[in-house]
């Protein structure tokens, strides 16, 4: 995700970091007084809510709700099926397993075909994986090999489908942060909503049901996408072979110190804070306030990601990551708060606040990297940032068990509370991240 960006792959519209307008005037040439608009993003009218945000604003809002009640269903739907803790934990890695290996391939299709074609595709498949999940479901009991098969596909169409997310936004609205804080707020709300809904689907009808409104979530999505007039964007990845389109946007990654240094930082607490704070949490939690007790403090983080979205949508730093990476620091009170073992009330507040960075975190990071990677690689660089932020945590999970039963959970959170601040930290003290810029909206 770094930068050794040519003049032809600057995207029309946004001054080149560190270039002066009056330098940004002379490469306009005579008659013109300033950048042109980028094409595809709407040079008047609303900021955020054009008639095309508000149906990606849908699609988005309908189908993130959908996801959200999954996790729930298909756990309580494996150990209803006989199928155990070992069943469950088979069945969601067989999910992220795909998504992390095949997004990168993901990015490269988005270039080539459009990232919306490839959403729409991605979206239609899981319309019929999911109903299918539901036929199942409603009419018997499902074998474990079918479910793991029907996770796999949804894990690679999710892999298929989150490439594009990063170029539709900066096509769609004139206000990328805004833009994307609404969308985020949104999709927070939703994933608070989304477990409370599936416990109650499952407790007075059927795990199957779920999968149904799943389905038609996806349905609704693909329909929302496919009715976006977008204007055509010069396409990165129309020729050579795959292999060379990686290696382009590896390239295009790679160059951006600001990039590859979140995501090598991130990576450090997908393993060491990420990974273990939700095995983890869940047990001592549980453990000091019952299962309902753990009920609150997740919707207590949950309504602190609605607090930053919020936040991010009113607040526009003008160097974005030194503020997301400052504001991040909250995020530390989640793993310590279990490590102290405090009562639930001030428990809540600290998940509240830890939301609160890690959302507004988010925002920050998304509008950086959607508005300053050329719309040409920007499926492919976002790909690569995704594929290093998820193949971290799968480690950090998988090594939280063994360690806490050496160490200590308590212990192991412990550490990964210093581990935040000290990340937090490195990202203050790297230039390139704290010195990045907000590139200005369109006009």
């Amino acid at each position: 995700m770094g930068v050794s960006v040519a003049d032809d792959l600057q995207p029309v519209g946004q001054p080149y970091p560190g270039v002066s307008p009056e330098r940004e005037a002379e490469r306009a040439g005579p008659g013109r007084v300033g950048p042109e608009p980028e094409p595809g993003r709407p040079a008047a009218g609303p900021a955020v809510w054009t008639r095309d945000f508000r149906l990606f604003f849908a699609a988005r809002s309908v189908s993130t709700l959908g996801t959200a009640m999954v996790p729930v269903a298909m756990s309580l739907g494996v150990l209803q099926a006989g199928y155990g803790a070992s069943g469950v934990g088979f069945t969601l890695a067989a999910s992220l397993a795909p998504m992390a290996l095949l997004v990168l391939f993901g990015g490269v299709l988005a270039d080539r075909f459009g990232p919306r074609r490839m959403m729409v595709g991605a979206d239609t498949v899981r319309v019929l994986s999911q109903t299918l999940t539901a036929v199942l479901f409603l009419t018997g009991t499902p074998a474990l090999w079918q479910l793991l098969v029907i996770s796999a596909v949804n894990g690679t169409a999710a892999a298929m489908f989150q490439p594009g997310l990063a170029s539709l936004v900066p096509r769609i609205a004139s206000d990328v942060q805004r833009a994307v804080a609404t969308q985020r707020t949104s999709e927070s709300l939703m994933l608070l909503l989304g477990p409370s809904i599936a416990g109650l689907l499952v407790a007075f009808a059927d795990v199957g049901l779920v999968f149904l409104v799943d389905a038609a979530g996806f349905g609704v999505s693909a329909l929302c996408l496919s009715l976006l007039r977008l204007a055509p964007v010069a396409r990165g990845a129309g020729g050579g072979s795959i292999w060379t389109n990686l290696h382009e946007g590896w390239r295009e990654f790679s160059s951006r110190p600001w990039m590859w240094g979140v995501i090598v930082v991130w990576a450090v607490m997908g393993i060491a804070v990420f990974g273990p704070v939700l095995p983890l949490g869940v047990e001592l939690v549980s453990a000091s306030h019952r299962a309902t007790g753990y009920g609150f403090v997740t919707s207590a983080f949950g309504a602190g990601t609605i607090a930053g979205g919020i936040l991010a949508m009113r607040v526009k730093p003008s160097r974005p990551l030194a503020a997301g990476a400052a504001v991040m620091f909250l995020f530390a009170l989640q793993p310590l708060s279990i490590t102290l073992d405090l009562p639930l009330a001030p428990m809540m507040a600290a998940h509240l606040f830890a939301g609160t960075g890690y959302a507004f975190w988010g925002v920050m990071w998304m509008t950086s990297v959607q508005t300053q990677v050329p719309p040409e690689v920007l499926n492919r660089v976002h790909a690569y940032e995704v594929a290093g932020s998820v193949m971290a945590v799968p480690v950090g999970q998988a090594l939280a068990g063994p360690v806490a039963l050496v160490f200590g959970a308590r212990e192991v959170l412990a550490v990964s509370s210093v581990v935040a601040v000290v990340c937090c930290t490195a990202m203050l003290a790297i230039p390139a991240i704290r010195g990045l810029r907000r590139v200005p909206s369109a006009p």
